[in-house]
């Protein structure tokens, strides 16, 4: 993790060097603002933090109560490959989250991330695709 890492959580840029998107993508993460994590992704982005992708206000709609739930990530990056405004990233993760019998569960898991470079020189989230290494049982 880099040490001191300012991060404006209202202006968010995941940089062109991966271990600093990482970075943000965690602090936006464990900020507890859905609507903070929300703004890492481009409007016709998939993500499938619900287990099945989703794209627009539905992913949207997902994120912001995940997040409100103050889950806790921690990741490490892994790769990061880089194709003029493509970025290809894979991370694994620690993920605690609230189970619906409201105890605490910690998953662990790998994440494969796309990004884009918009016009404007920012990274923008296209695709994020966490998978776990087991669910809990129920």
């Amino acid at each position: 993790m880099t040490a001191n890492l300012e991060v404006d959580l209202e202006n968010l840029d995941l940089t062109d060097d991966p271990e600093t998107q990482n970075e943000v993508f965690m602090l936006a993460f464990n900020s507890g603002d859905g609507n903070v994590f929300n703004s890492l992704y481009r409007e016709d982005s998939i993500s499938n933090l619900s287990g099945e992708p989703l794209r627009g206000e539905e992913r949207k709609r997902f994120v912001v109560e995940m997040i409100g739930k103050k889950p806790r990530l921690k990741a490490v990056l892994k790769s990061a490959y880089v194709a003029g405004d493509i970025s290809l990233v894979k991370v694994v993760f620690d993920l605690e989250v609230t189970g619906d019998d409201g105890e605490r569960v910690m998953l662990h898991g790998s994440c494969t991330d796309v990004m884009r470079r918009e016009k404007s020189g920012k990274w923008m989230m296209a695709i994020d695709r966490p998978i776990a290494d087991a669910m809990p049982q129920a």
